[in-house]
């Protein structure tokens, strides 16, 4: 617990809404003159003209490389990063803006974005908000039903997307009858984009075409419509966790004041920083993060999850991954990215030797309790904890976490390793990623800090989980945000708008369906989800984000889904093994095979693997009825790509329940 109050009821009723004690007036903008995106993208060029921008690292060669298995992977070799300017951005962005309109394109109709993160989609993005294109998101990893559903939906009829993804945009032409024009990205290895084959009525064109026709004369000078705080600036379509995709309006008002809240916490914000981006721009974390970079000067360099660092499963051995390059300062991750961090360092100094061993954890230990003591140990990070910093380029000052609960374990390791604070956030799409964020100055774990300064945070009870804010040591609840970063709602969908979103009290609140405690100094933890929630039998609530969340940091686990029916007395559960652990466990077993499908289908391995569970849940003083009692070991990587996790790595549960029906039938016995 922190000795600083944060945050205080309004009324001094536990059930009242929450407020951050450094702005009692909820904040709307982050300066004066800026109600719209566009004015504070204004604003940035004319503060920041001649300033980088945006960069993008040159490709040098690719090249296919066998693997043991006889799988081809690709492998790049990156050159240095070629930045934009403010103003050369800004030029690029009229240009665009003014071809989209020579294409038909009319203000207040939307245009579909289905790419991944690069400068491009920036570029397009300031183009929607300039000229008042209500700019509509999609995960690039979706499937072809939800992707078709998006853009029906959305009845766009300019839809931009990268080379590499217009082969999946053509398995779904002829559902899509309402899209003329397709624009596309260049592929970053130059090849020919593939666009033959498509419906007659669909016209493919390049982006650097199309920026071409606004630099004509005929189109160069038509008029802007800018846009008003309550025009729609994003339709984000979310990643269908729980099924379809829903749409999440989100007005230009939102989302300024969403960022003016996340930005409050974010101390010397400016051009002297450098941001690392490669999550998804469709997630909001993500989006908010860069526009907020580039409203303070602070330049983008554009990364992948599969080249960030040196280690990445694409960047070619002996080259340089996109960390070590940028040297970035500032990064956002979900937490599925830090923890591969944490088991990838901990399995090299397991591996090190014994003398290193002990230096290594000697240290840890050292600065660990001077970490939870607000102290530092400058020597330790200049010796023994430098080559763990190089991994992401040796100059982060602070990481955000957002997505999903970030482990003690893994804060922790990422404060005495990377010798940085981790502010873990939480917000949602409906909120524009905006509700807490912890501050800098905050050494606890496991909460997500006190509400931001453009919103209110109440609890409500619910008494079927057994939750109200009478409860004893804290008041708990369902989580409601209230504030000006509260959405329109769900895109033609008035019914499920209705039943999460509420106008009370003067203020807009959107009903969250996790379940938190305030601590006395206002900070908040999350300690349920009501969807996560699974009576059995008997009578017991399993929460099974809280196993799954327990369990997932022993180094045998690469990926975890705890399932549970009611009409079962135990919980089971999926279990994504770790390669080389398995490997050295089954070694230990002498069990007379390495081949790895053989290994997961093993029963002797899956009962050691749940005993080795089983430990573990007792170590994290688990209740019994929350233990899984019988395991599957499954062979098959959770990605995007195989619809089994969303772009931000959520487990996609009815995806993954489908997908093991005959599993779970076995583990239960039927």
């Amino acid at each position: 617990m922190s000795r600083r109050i944060r945050a205080r009821p309004q009324d001094g009723n536990l059930a009242a809404p929450y407020r951050s004690v450094d702005s009692p007036e909820l904040k709307t903008m982050m300066f004066e003159e800026c109600d719209t995106i566009d004015k504070l993208w204004s604003r940035a060029v004319g503060l920041y003209a001649t300033k980088k921008c945006l960069g993008t690292r040159e490709l040098l060669n690719e090249e296919d490389e066998v693997q043991p298995n006889g799988k081809v992977f690709k492998k790049v070799i990156l050159g240095e990063y070629k930045w934009q300017t403010y103003t050369e951005v800004d030029r690029r962005i009229v240009s665009l803006g003014q071809g989209l309109a020579a294409l038909g394109q009319k203000p207040r109709n939307n245009v579909l974005m289905l790419a991944e993160t690069r400068a491009d989609w920036m570029v397009t993005a300031q183009v929607c908000f300039k000229f008042n294109y209500p700019l509509v998101t999609i995960y690039a990893t979706l499937g072809e039903e939800a992707i078709a559903h998006g853009i029906n939906e959305s009845e766009a009829t300019h839809v931009f997307t990268n080379a590499e993804l217009l082969p999946k945009i053509k398995n779904v032409a002829g559902k899509i009858p309402k899209v003329q024009y397709i624009i596309y990205m260049e592929a970053s290895n130059n090849k020919p984009a593939l666009t033959e084959g498509f419906p007659a009525g669909i016209q493919i064109l390049s982006m650097a075409q199309v920026e071409e026709m606004g630099t004509r004369a005929e189109n160069a000078n038509r008029p802007i419509q800018p846009p008003v705080p309550d025009d729609l600036a994003v339709i984000m379509y979310t990643s269908g966790s729980t099924g379809l995709p829903k749409g999440v309006m989100i007005a230009h008002r939102n989302l300024i004041g969403g960022m003016a809240g996340q930005c409050d916490r974010i101390p010397g914000l400016g051009p002297k920083d450098t941001y690392i981006g490669y999550l998804p721009l469709a997630h909001v974390l993500e989006l908010s993060a860069e526009m907020s970079c580039l409203a303070f000067g602070t330049p983008i360099g554009y990364s992948s999850p599969l080249t960030l660092s040196d280690q990445s499963s694409k960047i070619k051995r002996g080259s340089k991954g996109d960390a070590s390059v940028l040297r970035p300062t500032l990064m956002a991750a979900v937490p599925v990215i830090m923890d591969r961090i944490y088991k990838t360092v901990m399995d090299k100094v397991n591996e090190g030797g014994k003398w290193k061993k002990t230096m290594f954890n000697v240290a840890y230990g050292y600065k660990l309790k001077l970490v939870e003591s607000g102290s530092d140990t400058p020597l330790l990070n200049r010796s023994i904890f430098k080559p763990v910093r190089s991994i992401l380029g040796g100059r982060i000052r602070m990481m955000l976490s957002g997505g999903a609960p970030l482990s003690a374990t893994t804060q922790r390791f990422m404060n005495v390793c990377f010798c940085c604070p981790v502010l873990q956030g939480y917000g949602l799409t409906e909120t524009c990623g905006a509700g807490t964020v912890t501050e800098v100055d905050d050494l606890t774990t496991g909460r997500v800090g006190a509400p931001l300064i453009c919103n209110e945070i109440k609890l409500v009870a619910w008494e079927e989980g057994g939750y109200t804010t009478e409860d004893k040591p804290y008041p708990r609840g369902e989580i409601v945000v209230g504030g000006p970063n509260i959405t329109m709602g769900y895109y033609k969908n008035p019914e499920k708008t209705a039943e999460d979103f509420r106008e009370e009290g003067g203020n807009r609140w959107f009903y969250t369906g996790d379940i938190g405690e305030f601590h006395p100094d206002g900070c908040l933890k999350i300690i349920d989800r009501k969807k996560d929630l699974v009576k059995l039998q008997a009578g017991e609530y399993v929460s099974l984000g809280k196993v799954e969340a327990a369990l997932k940091n022993n180094s045998l686990v690469d990926n975890i889904c705890v399932y549970a029916s009611s009409d079962q007395h135990y919980a089971i559960a999926l279990v994504v093994p770790n390669h080389k652990h398995l490997k050295n466990l089954s070694a230990k077993m002498e069990l007379k095979t390495d081949q790895w499908e053989e290994l997961c289908n093993n029963p002797d391995l899956e009962k050691e693997v749940l005993k080795i569970l089983h430990k573990v849940a007792k170590e994290a003083k688990l209740e019994r009825f929350e233990i899984p009692q019988k395991v599957r070991l499954c062979s098959e990587n959770w990605t995007p790509d195989t619809g089994l996790v969303t772009d931000a790595f959520k487990l996609k549960r009815k995806n993954l329940q489908s997908h093991y029906s005959q599993d779970i039938a076995r583990l239960y016995g039927s």
